[in-house]
Parts: C-alpha cells; sequence; structure tokens
C-alpha cells in the first residue's frame, strides 16, 4: 500500500483508538455475559472451591470459552455484538471472511494488551489500585501502536493481517405518507 492519501470512496475508513477502546469496554460487558453460564456450572461442578488448581483451571476457562466466542464471530461475520454496535468490522484483505486461523492468532496476540502488565503486576507483587494502574497502562501502551501504524491498526492486526474498519451509518428509513 501507498502512503498517499486515496479518496474516502476507495478505501475504508479506520474506526479511531477512542471508538475502538469505546467498543472495548461494551465488549467487556459483554464478555462477562459470555462466561456467566459456563461459569456457573463449573462453580457448581467444583463446589466453589479455590483450590490452587481450580483457580487456574477457571482461568482456564474463561480464556477458552472467551476464544471460541471471538473467534467464531470474528471468522463468521468479521463482528461481535459491540463491534456491530459501533459499526466496526474486522477484515482480511483478499478473503471473503477472516480465515479461522487469522482469528486464532488474532484472538492470542491480543493478549499482548493485558499479559505483559498482568506479569509486572505479578513480579513487582503489586495488589488493588497500583495494580489496576498498570494494567491500566498496559492498555494505553498497546493503544499507541496503533498511533504509530500507517494503516492506524493496532499490533495484533498488523501481525495477523487483519484490519478494522469504520462501517457507514445505515440510511435512514424514509416516513410513509
Amino acid at each position: 500500500m501507498s502512503n498517499s492519501p486515496t479518496p474516502a470512496a476507495s478505501s475504508p475508513t479506520v474506526p479511531t483508538v477512542a471508538r475502538r477502546l469505546i467498543s472495548m469496554v461494551y465488549e467487556t460487558l459483554l464478555g462477562l455475559a459470555v462466561l456467566f453460564l459456563p461459569f456457573l456450572v463449573f462453580e457448581i461442578a467444583t463446589q466453589a472451591s479455590h483450590a490452587k488448581v481450580v483457580e487456574h483451571m477457571r482461568q482456564a476457562l474463561a480464556f477458552l470459552v472467551l476464544g471460541a466466542y471471538f473467534i467464531h464471530q470474528w471468522s463468521r461475520e468479521g463482528q461481535t455484538l459491540a463491534m456491530r454496535t459501533w459499526r466496526i468490522k474486522l477484515v482480511m484483505p483478499g478473503h471473503d471472511h477472516v480465515p479461522l486461523q487469522a482469528a486464532a492468532v488474532r484472538y492470542l496476540l491480543a493478549w499482548l494488551w493485558i499479559v505483559p502488565a498482568a506479569l509486572l503486576d505479578y513480579a513487582l507483587g503489586l495488589a488493588h489500585w497500583q495494580a489496576l494502574g498498570v494494567l491500566g497502562a498496559g492498555i494505553l501502551a498497546w493503544s499507541a501502536t496503533a498511533l504509530f501504524d500507517k494503516d492506524g491498526q493496532f499490533l495484533h492486526d498488523r501481525l495477523t493481517g487483519t484490519r478494522l474498519v469504520q462501517l457507514p451509518k445505515p440510511e435512514k428509513k424514509k416516513k410513509a405518507a
């Protein structure tokens, strides 16, 4: 791709970083809803144990359930419910749909939003507000990757060859006379 600007009609627009972050807040709420039933079953099966191994199983369950949700939605329609609400779509140039493998790699790379901060929290023994502060700083740092990308894409999209595009507003329906 060239660095020269192209007419808006010929190339899709990139959603702003702020729009993508707001969509992610909504995505977080929807993610909790997606996790509700699997966690309910898990808590009943483990009798809500807090043993170390059960805690790790709980984390693995969240990782797998969220992975199934995101990978399925991205490879099927290119949108989750939050992305649909904010008119953001995941595309992969040259493909009708995002391939399953690309969606899976994107999901794994997207964890880079929080894993480095979580590791730093753990290594420094941070708790509560300090840990949340480091997590917030990590999210802001990852968000900044879009500011340095020539196409305004996050690093995980650049690495997987996917792109987030802003869909146009739907046409308003005219009232019948």
